[in-house]
Formats: C-alpha cells, sequence, structure tokens
C-alpha cells in the first residue's frame, strides 16, 4: 500500500463501547460512543433521560437512544450538569425523527435537555444571546462555542465539544 493511500484509509479504533471514526485527512475524527457507556456516563453526574415511548430504540422516534452519540456530546451534558447544579433530564438523543444536517441529532451532535427555571436561567444568565435560529428559537453561544436554542418546550443543544471538560 502507498504511503498517501494509508493516509487516506479509513480508521476505525473500537475500544469497550466507544470508536473512533474519520480519515487521516479529516481535520479531526469525531469519538462514537454506545447507548450503554452514555447512560453509565450520565448516571455518574446524576442526568436523567425519559423518552415518550419509555424506549431506546434509536430507529424509534418516540424512543431516547444514545446510540453513536459522539463522546464530546455526552462530556458536554456533564459539564452543564457540573457547572450548573441544575437537575437535567434529556428528552432528545439521537433517534430517528430529528431534523438532518451534518450537525444533528442522528450524527450525535445535539441533546434536547427538558426546560426548568435552573436551566433556563443558567444559559441565559452564562451564555450570549446570538440571535434566533431559522425557525425563530432564540440561540445562545457559551463560551467554548456550543450551542444553545429555545424551542419553546425543551432546550436543543448543538454540541461541537465538550464545553471545556
Amino acid at each position: 500500500m502507498k504511503f498517501r493511500s494509508a493516509l487516506t484509509a479509513l480508521v476505525l479504533v473500537v475500544a469497550p463501547g466507544a470508536a473512533v471514526v474519520g480519515t487521516a485527512t479529516d481535520a479531526f475524527a469525531v469519538t462514537k460512543i454506545s447507548h450503554a457507556t452514555a447512560t453509565s456516563m450520565f448516571r455518574q453526574v446524576g442526568i436523567t433521560w425519559s423518552s415518550s415511548g419509555g424506549c431506546s430504540d434509536r430507529n424509534n422516534p418516540t424512543c431516547t437512544s444514545f446510540e453513536q452519540l459522539n463522546l464530546a456530546t455526552a462530556q458536554g451534558a456533564q459539564t452543564l450538569k457540573r457547572a450548573s447544579g441544575c437537575a437535567l433530564n434529556i428528552t432528545g438523543g439521537t433517534e430517528t425523527g430529528h431534523a438532518s444536517g451534518t450537525y444533528s441529532h442522528w450524527n450525535g451532535y445535539k441533546l434536547d435537555y427538558g426546560k426548568n427555571t435552573c436551566v433556563t436561567g443558567y444559559i441565559k444568565n452564562n451564555f450570549t444571546y446570538i440571535g434566533l435560529r431559522g425557525d425563530g428559537a432564540p440561540q445562545y453561544k457559551s463560551g467554548s462555542g456550543n450551542i444553545y436554542a429555545d424551542e419553546g418546550s425543551h432546550w436543543d443543544v448543538l454540541y461541537y465539544n465538550c464545553g471545556g471538560c
């Protein structure tokens, strides 16, 4: 195999519950985790989750799944919980039924959180208001660059990174 071919070959590193997927020419590789790994991480800091269907099947839109969640997204949730001290309940993960796109729920970049006065106050008092999203949702940007959109009944959070973990 030529050196250049080796550099562009697909890399897949598997660790217990995690996988890094990318090519050597990508700017960065994204580490994917399993549902079990994510729920373990969430339990460690007291984050809860719920679904209208009471399930975790990624292919069922009434479930809340964390299968193929980005590690940085799970770490971002942990960072939010630790920094805010608020009760945090995840209502949306990587399950089907959300909007598509590169930085989407399905691709592991987003989580939805149920709203409560503590979380809403923390976001509005600590992050910068950056205007309305295309659908009219007010957006706030954390110091690390993650985006928190107020969708009315919940917070839709886009994690580009772990939020300072």
